[in-house]
């Protein structure tokens, strides 16, 4: 390897051959940090931008203090961050299937693994983020039943593009309603997309909740075609 590409750590589990890469930015000069299962990138460091607004966006609709906030997915941590950032955040319960990854964080293998794990606000939890949306107990284990003001998501790369087929339920009239059911009245239901607006799954929101409404966020991806599209929707539950 040269001094312009690390592999930092490299693992099989269940859902394929995990590996985290850093590289240096011959333009910028800094380091990107990337996640790969098998041959797909999963997330990089060059490209936050729609993570970050997953947290801004969701938050900017709950008034109040002492929010409890989950986050389903950690990945390299932007949209955990982003919900710190928020002096009105009481807690943070971040669930992520991928023990290596939580792993990362806590070496501090990736950059923002030191503020995530030293914050007493947050907790990082190896769990199924699709279970325990299904289930009643919910996602902590240490708190069965726990409501949250906010539920976020960034684990697929879409509704329609998932990573595992169970996944699927999730965005299911009937997978939307038994999620809402672990929010607080009038919480914040958030979900990152790399698809653009999905007509189909605004109608099923707006079939759960009170309110939906899908936000496009641009940036730069750094290349000759210039500016590409995310989609964070944001949804409010009415009871």
């Amino acid at each position: 390897m040269g001094t312009h590409f690390e592999e930092l750590d490299y693992r099989p589990t269940p859902m394929g051959v995990l590996s985290l890469r850093r590289r240096r930015d011959l333009l910028s000069g800094g380091d990107i940090y990337e996640i790969k299962l098998d041959d797909e990138f999963l997330m990089s460091s060059l490209f936050t931008a729609s993570e970050i607004a997953l947290a801004r966006l969701g938050l900017a609709a709950l008034p109040g203090l002492s929010l409890d906030v989950i986050v389903g997915g950690l990945g390299l941590g932007y949209t955990a961050r982003a919900v710190l950032e928020h002096a009105q955040v009481g807690s943070l319960l971040v669930v992520d299937a991928l023990a290596e990854v939580i792993e990362w964080h806590h070496r501090g293998l990736l950059p923002l693994g030191a503020e995530l794990t030293s914050d007493p606000r947050c907790r990082l939890v190896l769990g199924d983020f699709f279970a325990g949306a299904a289930s009643e107990a919910g996602f902590d284990a240490e708190h069965p039943g726990r409501r949250y003001h906010a539920i976020l998501v960034d684990i697929d790369h879409s509704p329609k593009n998932v990573l595992h087929p169970s996944h699927s339920a999730l965005y299911t009239i009937d997978g939307l309603t038994r999620l809402a059911a672990h929010l607080h009245p009038s919480g914040v239901f958030g979900l990152w997309s790399n698809d653009p607006p999905d007509d189909e799954l605004q109608q099923s929101l707006r079939e759960v909740f009170a309110t939906s409404e899908a936000h496009t966020v641009a940036f730069d991806n750094m290349r000759k075609d210039g500016e590409v599209t995310n989609t964070v929707y944001v949804a409010t539950s009415g009871h």
